[in-house]
């Protein structure tokens, strides 16, 4: 039998042991009766029971031990508290479980968490109808998912969630985009991240002695331990890993200044939304150097200058930098730059190979294409919590008499029918010590046929979430945010929050998917998509830089790469139209309903997950040798040139849009082909230098 199958043995009839008698016991009653410890000498013994408390400790399974005056270890007693194994009872209301329910049928699959996700919600479902059903109708459809990335990212993300578990320093290569350099680092892993749709590790680099922020995707070869030690470092006290959710892009290191900047009244309502969490907000009236009493001045720390600078150029001639003087000559080069790169032609470096295969974006939209393997590589869960939950289970089954279908079980658990049986086995030599068993189950054929055991009624409920289980199901609600029927998912989040004591956020994992803060819209729209109620919208169109009024019918909400859409029926044009949330304005909820037309879905697997719309054209698009290790991480590059620039192909449907994504580059990137395109970029960063200069 394998080590650590003895382990999960001994340490659930540690478990059982304890649950049954009900009283104190002696560490000698322990060692006579629990099965795996039989037979050691005292010092095996000790440094078993020992390990084996400070794991179920770290589980969330904590024995209480009764210390005499003495202090001698022989005379301390253990008991096991109901309330430190069993999950507190949680009150879900139907609309609660329903979103829990609508939560999985998303993730399912498509979510690196979404096995102990399965296992998190049978728990809480106890004595309610599955959850694992999917609802016949959803009101929400998910194009991005938080997947691993591919197998290699997922190996190195189980690896990484169990060093920070384990308080284990890790080792790995990395390679620094920056630098562009390979190097090892040695890491105390504090918190994993997941953050436009990519997964970071945030931990101590030994090496600087700092807090560092690693992109899981840029890890190469393995993630080794650096030492057998048990536990080789603690968490500082004063680590937030809050903080590291909520900054912008060009905050995630270490502040290096602070950045003045005008934003016109077209738009400063999306940026107080968006970024007022990251900066200081002043009506523009208040500041003498702003070029225009309307709008805003936005200030706002940062640590890298390029990217403050690309998504101030991003917002064309609706923002200006007014400070700092570096800051404001670098905006100004780097505009001088786009034009005279789209003035006349410009002349490139050969061609090392006619077509490259394409970069790790798989057609450019930044995610693995389900072909690389994505939604196969899903994080194994932890066996003990597999095996405390298939234990309710099967007690349950026997307690109601009745046979178990071994398929329907294994659809359950996410499991094959050769680990059923090996699970089966496992705990069918669980016990509470003097061969009272815990249960006893047979698999015949495709059924399962459970003996009730007398002691069978101590796990008769449910078990508490082990870590996990209780972050993969904070992480799913997070992910999700308020993108669903108001209030059901904060509404369970709190519930479970309360019930395990902790919020299991602080714990290793921290979710982000929307660009923006579009709760208090998401809210609304929900409302209204729940309830087929018309809905008025006051909505941004950024490509012709006006407003317009829309009256709807909501059918869904669907995310993609730029953030979260309402998808809906425009009755006055007859057709269907997807609006993204963070450019409504506001929202007006009408009470005039509306009966669903067939056929108004979205189609996820299209522009929501590759960025590319039926009318797009494609431009080729120079990047210069200093970005083009980017480009290949995040675009189709479809040549190498000699001097180490690449092509790239980017999709787009309008010019505007376009011209904006060059300018984002920052002078980089330029527009070979067509030529309509390179002239659109070209006035557009015209126009934008004469803002400038002004």
């Amino acid at each position: 039998m394998a080590k650590d199958t003895e382990k999960l043995i001994r340490q659930l009839s540690l478990i059982s042991f304890l649950m049954a008698e009900r009283r104190p016991v002696t560490a000698l009653e322990i060692k006579e009766a629990v099965e795996g410890y039989a037979g050691m000498n005292d010092d095996a013994f000790a440094r078993r029971f020992y390990a084996d408390r400070a794991e179920l400790d770290s589980l969330g399974i904590e024995l209480k031990v009764d210390k005499p005056a003495e202090g001698y270890f022989d005379a301390e007693n253990y008991t096991l508290p109901p309330e430190n194994f069993y999950l507190s009872a949680i009150e879900f209301t139907d609309q609660e479980l329903g979103a829990l329910r609508t939560a999985l049928a998303l993730l399912d699959g498509e979510f690196a968490y979404a096995e102990p996700l399965r296992l998190a919600l049978q728990q809480l479902s106890w004595g309610h109808p599955s959850p694992l059903t999917a609802p016949e109708e959803r009101s929400v459809s998910l194009a991005i998912t938080a997947t691993a990335g591919g197998r290699d990212v997922s190996q190195r993300l189980g690896k990484i969630e169990t060093a920070i578990f384990r308080r284990k320093t890790i080792v790995f290569d990395y390679y620094t985009m920056g630098r562009d350099a390979e190097e090892t680092r040695r890491v105390d892993p504090y918190q994993l991240l997941f953050r436009g749709g990519r997964f970071y590790l945030i931990g101590r680099a030994r090496e600087r002695d700092d807090i560092r922020i690693f992109r899981l995707s840029r890890i190469r070869g393995k993630v080794a331990y650096a030492s057998k030690s048990e536990h080789d470092f603690t968490p500082p006290k004063d680590f937030d890993p809050r903080v590291y959710a909520t900054r912008a892009d060009w905050q995630l290191g270490e502040p290096v200044g602070t950045a003045r900047i005008w934003v016109s009244s077209r738009v400063d309502w999306l940026v107080e939304r968006h970024f007022g969490h990251v900066g200081t907000v002043v009506p523009a009236g208040e500041a003498d150097d702003a070029p225009d009493d309307d709008g805003i001045v936005f200030e706002t720390p940062y640590s890298d200058r390029r990217l403050l600078v690309s998504w101030v150029l991003g917002l064309g001639e609706r923002a200006r930098i007014l400070g700092s003087d570096e800051l404001v000559e670098e905006v100004t080069e780097r505009v001088r730059l786009v034009v005279e790169r789209h003035s006349g032609s410009l002349a490139i470096s050969p061609a090392v190979v006619g077509r490259a295969e394409a970069g790790g974006a798989g057609g450019g939209n930044g995610y693995e294409s389900p072909g690389d393997g994505q939604r196969e590589t899903t994080i194994r869960p932890e066996r003990l919590a597999r095996l405390m939950t298939l234990t309710g289970i099967l007690v349950q089954a026997a307690r109601e008499a009745r046979k178990l279908d071994v398929p329907e079980l294994c659809q359950t658990l996410q499991i094959s029918a050769e680990e059923l049986r090996e699970d089966v086995s496992v705990l069918n030599i669980v016990n509470f010590g003097g061969g009272n068993y815990v249960l006893y189950a047979e698999v015949q054929g495709d059924q399962i046929e459970v003996d009730p055991e007398p002691y069978g009624d101590s796990f008769a409920r449910p078990a508490r979430l082990l870590p996990l289980e209780a972050k993969a199901l904070v992480a799913a609600i997070d992910l999700l945010g308020e993108h669903l029927p108001e209030g059901s998912l904060a509404s369970a989040r709190a519930k479970v929050v309360t019930a395990l004591g902790e919020d299991p956020a602080g714990g290793g994992l921290q979710m982000t998917s929307a660009r923006g803060d579009d709760s208090k819209i998401a809210r609304l729209v929900s409302q209204a998509v729940a309830e087929r109620r018309l809905l008025e919208i006051d909505y941004y169109k950024e490509n012709e830089d006006e407003f317009v009024g829309r009256r709807i019918e909501p059918y869904q909400l669907l995310n993609g790469r730029e953030g979260w859409y309402l998808h809906s029926f425009d009755p006055e044009r007859d057709a269907a139209r997807s609006f993204r949330l963070d450019r409504i304005r506001s929202a007006e909820l009408l009470d005039e309903t509306f009966e669903p037309r067939p056929g108004i879905q979205p189609d996820v697997e299209g522009w929501p997950r590759t960025g590319e719309v039926p009318a797009s054209r494609a431009a080729r698009v120079w990047v210069a040798p200093e970005r083009a290790r980017w480009a290949r991480e995040e675009r189709a590059v479809i040549e190498e040139l000699e001097d180490g620039a690449v092509v790239v192909e980017l999709h787009y449907a309008g010019e505007t849009w376009l011209a904006r994504e060059i300018l984002k580059e920052a002078g980089d990137a330029a527009v070979l082909e067509p030529e309509d395109a390179r002239r659109a970029v070209l006035e557009a960063a015209e126009a934008l230098a004469g803002v400038v200069r002004a």
